[in-house]
């Protein structure tokens, strides 16, 4: 395809949102990108928090939440998997697909809630809750995975827990997305990772029903409900989502709460004109270029430095030098495979 041509594309999708400068140089990278999947047999996947230029440059052949990417690479009968998100997301497609090259275009591409808790945190909590079930959120490194003994993502949290159909349950990483899913389901909840108080009286865990961790996302720990509220003093009809990653008190005062994919849909049926999104930055902008008609409110500057890595640069080198290469042993990936199918039998189902 020719450049040209690709820059008028990128340009009818991202006008107004990424500078004119900026695409007639992606455009390059772009046709790159688009020449060496062919060469390659490879897929791209591209997680909702890519920004624009990588998002909707038309290089990605599945876009969406990491678990559904990860189920649709897994479908293909591509060579390679190239995953335009963080690591973790990458372990997941490298779990569902072990047969295939999977590739992250960046060397690290961390995140602080995966790494905020190891699987020897969890043995530990099996020992000291004995029969006890752990429930452990999609955005955890294969290992941890491996020792669980059901995942969950952010849209069926509860629906897992319910399941379960027990007294106690251990939730992990996330202390918030904890907290929201024991308001949902009615549940006690206790963090006993969290450091004490001097001086504050220490609760007894026995009447708590379920056992959280005070792992946190660097991005949304950082909304708060004056950031609402200031929307709302100088936009009084604007619609708020939050992600359920962030602190309860935010999700409460929001109007709505759901998973990135969730939150897609959600702006393209409702009939609200302004949007504020209380997650990581570019997700509004990619919402905006599919839904020209409603009016996503700037007012975000909080963006992730871990999926900022990925670059469309980094996306040509990951093809042109076949790096970096995802690796899961074997037995670590056949655990981890298992919480995955455990949670897949509840949901989320595939269209």
């Amino acid at each position: 395809m020719a450049v040209a041509e690709t820059y008028e594309r990128m340009k009818q999708r991202l006008d107004g949102i990424v500078p004119d400068f900026e695409l007639k140089y992606k455009a390059g990278l772009v046709d790159r990108i688009i020449d060496l999947k062919k060469e390659r047999n490879a897929v791209i996947l591209a997680h909702n928090y890519m920004e624009p230029a990588l998002f909707h440059s038309g290089i990605a052949d599945y876009t969406g939440d990491s678990l559904a990417l990860s189920r649709d690479a897994a479908e293909t009968d591509a060579d390679i998997i190239v995953f335009c998100g963080v690591r973790f997301m990458a372990e997941t497609a490298k779990i569902l697909s072990p047969a295939k090259t999977v590739l992250l275009p960046a060397k690290r591409a961390g995140c602080s809630l995966a790494e905020s808790i190891t699987a020897d945190d969890i043995i530990a909590l099996k020992e000291k809750y004995p029969g006890v079930p752990v429930v452990t959120y999609i955005n955890t490194y294969a290992d941890v995975k491996a020792v669980t003994d059901i995942c969950c993502t952010s849209s069926n949290a509860v629906a897992v827990v319910e399941s379960l159909g027990t007294d106690r349950v251990i939730f992990l990483p996330d202390e918030y997305l904890a907290a929201n899913v024991a308001r949902e389901t009615g549940k006690k909840i206790i963090f006993p990772t969290k450091k004490p108080v001097p001086g504050e009286k220490q609760e007894d865990d026995v009447d708590y029903e379920m056992i959280g961790w005070s792992g946190k996302c660097e991005v949304h720990d950082r909304f708060r409900v004056e950031d609402i509220e200031n929307a709302r003093k100088h936009f009084p009809d604007v619609v708020v989502l939050a992600h359920p990653e962030c602190p309860p008190e935010v999700v409460k005062a929001s109007d709505y709460s759901g998973s990135t994919t969730a939150m897609v849909d959600f702006v393209k049926k409702s009939p609200g004109k302004q949007y504020l999104v209380l997650t990581e930055c570019s997700m509004a902008d990619n919402i905006q270029a599919e839904a020209k008609d409603k009016e996503m409110l700037r007012m975000c500057s909080i963006r992730c430095p871990h999926m900022n890595e990925i670059t469309l640069e980094d996306t040509v080198a990951s093809l042109e030098k076949t790096q970096y290469i995802i690796e899961v042993e074997e037995d670590v990936r056949v655990k981890a495979l298992r919480s995955v199918e455990r949670m897949l039998e509840i949901g989320p189902k595939k269209d």
